[in-house]
């Protein structure tokens, strides 16, 4: 039985910095001069000091435009040190010139950010300054957000992707693509992709060149803060990071024509279970090729009309286990006992008996593969109907990368 299910999203309102502390505010220039101490007296020293060092913040102003880098320039002398933060202390890192004449930051300024500066500079005659600026961006008049998988601190199957869904556009795909950064404990080899997702919205996963290795650490981090998603998208206003480990290397192999399934860790048949699979010759067929275990459901209420079958059915089913965003799962399914193993009479699912289903569901986890077959489907599962991206070659995959 197929039933469509809600998205959860995965993350939490970051706040948009829209006023800065008074004393921020204070009379500090976005562009000023520092302070120099007072220069030697030229009829002791028998030579004349420097000039004084003229520093220049970009952005300025209340109203700065985001999604900028900050860099800070100086004029008759050098810069030692600069240091930005933001009204709660986060710096944004940085780097000075090898000839010490400007500063830039290696992120952009974020919108609705008051961020204060701090610029240690030296004369070209030794004396040294500290000039201070502060400025505030303006606030973001469209925020996007982000929907992620795998939750962190998880142990995933060998077929889990990194999956982004994005609540509007993104039309600087480029852009957003480079602030994506993935770190393996093995130098996985793999490649982001942009796809649609079954919901309509605008997705990226990030998927190995074949199943990952078990064991594998993985580390995303998302430094989107500052970043313009482009044209009716917005900005996004907070990163995001997620770390997950591989588990056991699990396959599960289903043959609708047989009416089989088998579970295949590390190479070796576990245990095969007698199934039926979707009915053939119309809408109640099942898909065929690589589906991945979304999410273990449990107990959950399938209603045929959410699917477009009609009044067909409207039950609680037991020991869930989600393979599409469409709504096909495996499940336990004891209505279809006389089928188990002979035939496909099912409504789109992979049924099994209660015994069978509840050993199963405690056997896989959420990333693990089912690799189904069968020549009585309704086509080959898509990229982001669930996690389909394992059906595209990988040549293919590569060249959905907006950097390739």
């Amino acid at each position: 039985m197929e039933v469509p299910l809600h998205r959860t999203r995965v993350f939490a309102h970051a706040p948009i910095r829209a006023a800065v502390a008074a004393a921020l505010l204070a009379p500090l220039a976005a562009c000023s001069t520092g302070s120099p101490q007072t220069a030697p007296d030229a009829s002791r020293t028998g030579k004349p000091d420097a000039r004084p060092v003229t520093v220049t913040v970009t952005p300025e102003g209340r109203q700065a435009a985001p999604g900028l880098p900050v860099t800070v320039t100086a004029s008759h002398g050098r810069l030692t040190s600069v240091t930005v933060t933001d009204a709660d202390g986060r710096r944004l890192s940085g780097k000075v010139a090898a000839d010490g004449g400007t500063w830039t930051s290696d992120r952009k300024a974020a919108p609705g950010t008051a961020y204060t500066v701090a610029a240690v500079t030296r004369t070209e005659g030794g004396t040294a300054a500290t000039t201070r600026a502060s400025f505030t961006t303006a606030e973001a008049d469209k925020v996007n957000k982000v929907d992620w998988r795998p939750g962190t601190a998880t142990t995933v199957g060998v077929a889990q992707p990194i999956s982004l869904v994005f609540d509007n556009p993104v039309r600087n795909r480029a852009e957003v693509e480079k602030q994506l950064e993935v770190t393996t404990s093995d130098g996985t080899e793999g490649s982001w992709g942009w796809i649609r997702d079954w919901s309509g919205r605008d997705r990226v996963d990030w998927r190995p060149k074949s199943y990952w290795k078990p064991g594998t650490k993985v580390t995303l981090d998302a430094e989107l803060n500052g970043t313009d998603s482009g044209a009716d998208g917005g900005w996004f206003v907070r990163d995001y990071t997620t770390t997950f480990t591989i588990g056991a290397r699990q396959i599960v192999e289903v043959d609708l024509d047989r009416h089989r399934l088998a579970l295949v860790r590390d190479g070796e048949t576990v245990r095969s279970i007698p199934v039926s699979g979707g009915t053939p010759g119309g809408d109640k067929r099942s898909w065929r090729g690589t589906a991945v275990l979304m999410a273990k459901e449990g107990t959950i209420n399938m209603n045929s009309e959410t699917v477009g079958l009609g009044d067909a059915y409207d039950k609680m089913v037991d020991y869930s286990m989600r393979l599409t965003w469409s709504g096909m799962y495996a499940h336990a399914a004891p209505w279809n006992a006389p089928y188990f193993g002979s035939a496909n009479r099912s409504s789109g699912c992979i049924g099994m008996s209660d015994a069978d289903a509840a050993w199963f569901y405690g056997q896989v986890r959420p990333g693990d593969p089912f690799e189904i077959t069968g020549e009585e489907t309704k086509g080959v599962v898509d990229p982001g109907n669930g996690f389909g991206a394992w059906n595209v070659p990988w040549t293919e995959w590569r060249q959905k990368s907006a950097l390739r």
